[in-house]
C-alpha cells in the first residue's frame, strides 16, 4: 500500500524564532487573576449568524456585569448604527456601574475616530481601543505601504483622538492600542510601533496605556506566543506604565494555552468571550481560563458559580449552541462512560461524603467539584455498553438508595451491559433500576412461592424458626417444611425436598431503603451450588427475614 503523504512542498513555513536566550516564563506560575475584558458584545457579536439587537445586547451587558467583568468592549460605534445606538443607551440611561469601564473599538482612520468620540460623549469613563494591521502580509496586500507608513497610520490615529478630546474628557478616556496581526508581525517592529503610539499618547504608572498583542490568527505553538510576549515586555520602555493585554484566537485549537502561557510571560490583561465565541474558530474562552485558575487554587475574580444558567443565557442571547464536550459547561464534561472511570469516581465520591466540604479535592477524573459551579453529581455516571460494573451500582445507590454489595457488581454490570448492547445507546437511570428490578427483585424463571408461613419457637438456647409452605419449581408445586436458626436457613433447608439444585448460602447482605412508613428491607444473597457455580439474588420486603427468603428465590432464578 502506498504511503499516504501531505507534503506541504514549501507552501507553509514555520514562524520565525524569537531571539530569547534566557526565557523566564517556563518557571513562572499564575498566582492571581488578570484584568478581564469581555469582547462578547463586539468581537463575539460580529461573529454571529444573527447579530444581537439592542435589547438583547443590553441584557447581555447586564449579564457580563453580574459575572464580574470590570472592562467590557461594547462595540464598534463607527461601523454600525445599532452599535452606536446601543452605546448611547448605556450612557444616557446610566446603565454602566461605577466600577465598570466600557471599551469601544475603532480603526486608526480620522472619520471613524471622530464618530467614535462623538458616541462616547457623556460616558463616565471609557477605553478607546484603536488598531491597525501591521504584519508583512497586511502591509503588502491590504495597504501596500512600508513599515514607516504603517507606523504613521497608528501615530496619526492617536493624534486624532487627542485632538477630539477636551482636557477634561481626556481624563476620562484611556487608550488601548493593538498592532492587529501581532502574532505574524516581526517582533522588533511590533515593539517599535507600540513605542511610537505610547510616546504619542503619553502614559505614567497612574495612567497606564494598554498595549494589546493579539493572535489575530493563531499561527504557532503557544510557547512561541509566550516568547513574543516576554520579548515585548522586556523591550518596551516604561514597563510600569504599560498594561500588556492578550487577545487570543483559536485557529490552531490552542487559544487557551496561548493565553495562559502569555500570562506566564508577563501579560496582565486578557480579552476574550464566554465559551470561546468569535470569528472563525473563535476567540479565547474566558470561562475555561478562569476555571483553570480556580482548579489551581487561584480566585479568578469572576462569578462562575452558576455556570449552567450562564450557559443557558449565552445560548439564548447568541443562538449559539455549546458543544457537549466544552470544558466545565458542556453536558458531558462531568460524565463518565468508562467502567473503570465510573468505579473510581464512585469510590472517590463516597469517601468525599465523609469529609469537610473544603477538604482538598482529589476525586479521580474530576478536575473540580461540580457543585462549585452549580453542576450536580447525578449526571456524573452515564451507562452505555462501554460502562463497567461500578457505574450501575453508583446510579442505584445515588438515585434509589439500593446499595448493591461490591461482590455482586460484576453480575449487575453484566446485566446492564447486555441491555445497553441490545439498545445500542446510553441507558437512563430509570432503565438501570428496571433492569435490576426485573433481573432480581421480580425474577420467577424457575422458583416461586405459592404460600409460606414462619413460626418462631421460643425458649430454646438458639432461636429456631419453622418454615412451612408451598413452592413451585419449573411449573410443579411442592409442599415444603423444615426448621433452621432463622427464616432464611429454615427455607433453604426446606427446599431440599424439591428438585431445586442443592446449595449453600455463602454471602448475605441487607439494608433498609425508604423512610418512615415506607421503609423496606433489601437483602442480597449469594448461593454456591454443588457444581461450584455462584449466583446472586436480591429480595425486598417490609420484613428482613422475608426479604432474605425472596433473595434466595431470586438467586435460584438466575440458574
Amino acid at each position: 500500500m502506498a504511503k499516504v503523504s501531505m507534503n506541504p512542498n514549501g507552501k507553509y513555513a514555520p514562524i520565525a524564532d524569537i531571539p530569547l536566550t534566557e526565557r523566564q516564563w517556563p518557571k513562572n506560575k499564575i498566582t492571581k487573576a488578570p484584568l478581564w475584558c469581555s469582547v462578547d458584545l463586539r468581537d463575539g457579536n460580529q461573529a454571529l449568524v444573527n447579530p444581537m439587537g439592542i435589547e438583547t445586547k443590553l441584557a447581555f451587558f447586564d449579564l457580563l456585569v453580574k459575572v464580574g467583568f470590570k472592562e467590557i468592549e461594547v462595540g464598534f460605534p463607527a461601523a454600525s448604527d445599532t452599535e452606536y445606538d446601543f452605546i448611547r443607551r448605556l450612557i444616557e440611561e446610566n446603565r454602566i456601574p461605577d466600577d465598570v469601564t466600557i471599551q469601544v473599538l475603532c480603526q486608526a482612520r480620522e472619520q471613524l475616530v471622530r464618530r467614535t468620540i462623538e458616541c462616547l460623549k457623556g460616558a463616565p469613563k471609557a477605553i478607546f481601543h484603536i488598531y491597525n494591521s501591521t504584519s508583512p502580509a497586511q502591509r503588502k496586500y491590504t495597504f501596500n505601504k512600508s513599515k514607516e507608513e504603517i507606523k504613521q497610520i497608528a501615530i496619526d490615529g492617536v493624534k486624532c483622538i487627542k485632538s477630539c478630546l477636551t482636557e477634561e474628557e481626556r481624563k476620562k478616556i484611556r487608550i488601548e492600542y493593538s498592532p492587529e496581526s501581532f502574532s505574524m508581525t516581526e517582533i522588533d517592529y511590533a515593539v517599535e510601533i507600540c513605542e511610537a503610539v505610547k510616546n504619542e499618547w503619553g502614559c505614567s504608572p497612574d495612567n497606564k496605556i494598554i498595549l494589546n498583542l493579539p493572535t489575530t490568527v493563531e499561527c504557532s505553538t503557544p510557547n512561541v506566543y509566550a516568547d513574543q510576549i516576554e520579548y515585548f515586555a522586556s523591550h518596551i520602555t516604561d514597563r510600569d506604565s504599560v498594561i500588556i493585554s492578550t487577545h487570543c484566537h483559536n485557529d490552531r485549537g490552542t487559544g487557551v494555552a496561548s493565553c495562559e502561557l502569555g500570562l506566564l510571560a508577563g501579560a496582565n490583561r486578557v480579552e476574550g468571550c464566554l465559551f470561546g465565541n468569535g470569528e472563525r474558530t473563535g476567540n479565547l474562552d474566558v470561562v475555561t481560563v478562569a476555571l483553570n485558575m480556580f482548579s489551581q487554587g487561584v480566585d479568578p475574580e469572576l462569578d462562575l458559580r452558576d455556570i449552567v444558567s450562564l450557559g443557558e443565557k449565552f445560548t439564548q442571547f447568541t443562538e449559539m449552541e455549546i458543544p457537549p464536550r466544552t470544558p466545565y459547561v458542556g453536558d458531558l464534561v462531568f460524565t463518565a462512560f468508562s467502567g473503570s472511570h465510573q468505579d473510581a469516581i464512585r469510590k472517590g465520591m463516597a469517601a468525599r461524603a465523609k469529609m469537610d466540604k473544603n477538604a482538598l479535592w482529589d476525586v479521580p477524573y474530576l478536575l473540580i467539584d461540580p457543585h462549585d459551579i452549580g453542576r450536580q453529581y447525578e449526571g456524573i455516571i452515564r451507562i452505555n455498553s462501554q460502562s463497567g460494573k461500578g457505574g450501575s451500582a453508583f446510579i442505584l445507590e445515588q438515585e434509589y438508595g439500593i446499595c448493591v454489595p461490591k461482590a455482586m457488581h460484576p453480575a449487575l454490570g453484566a446485566a446492564v451491559k447486555s441491555a445497553a448492547d441490545e439498545a445500542q445507546r446510553e441507558l437512563k437511570s430509570a432503565e438501570i433500576y428496571d433492569i435490576f428490578n426485573k433481573t432480581w427483585l421480580e425474577a420467577d424463571k424457575n422458583l416461586s412461592i405459592v404460600d409460606l408461613n414462619e413460626t418462631h419457637i421460643e425458649g430454646k438456647a438458639d432461636e429456631t424458626t419453622l418454615c412451612r409452605g408451598v413452592v413451585e419449581w419449573k411449573g410443579k408445586q411442592y409442599t415444603v417444611g423444615d426448621k433452621g436458626n432463622g427464616p432464611i436457613d429454615a427455607f433453604a433447608t426446606a427446599l431440599g425436598a424439591t428438585p431445586a439444585p442443592k446449595f449453600t448460602i455463602t454471602a448475605f447482605h441487607e439494608h433498609s431503603v425508604g423512610t418512615g412508613n415506607n421503609t423496606s428491607a433489601i437483602a442480597y444473597v449469594q448461593i454456591t451450588c454443588e457444581d461450584g457455580n455462584d449466583y446472586w439474588g436480591a429480595g425486598k420486603s417490609t420484613s428482613v427475614g422475608r426479604a432474605g427468603i425472596n433473595a434466595v428465590v431470586s438467586a435460584l432464578n438466575q440458574i
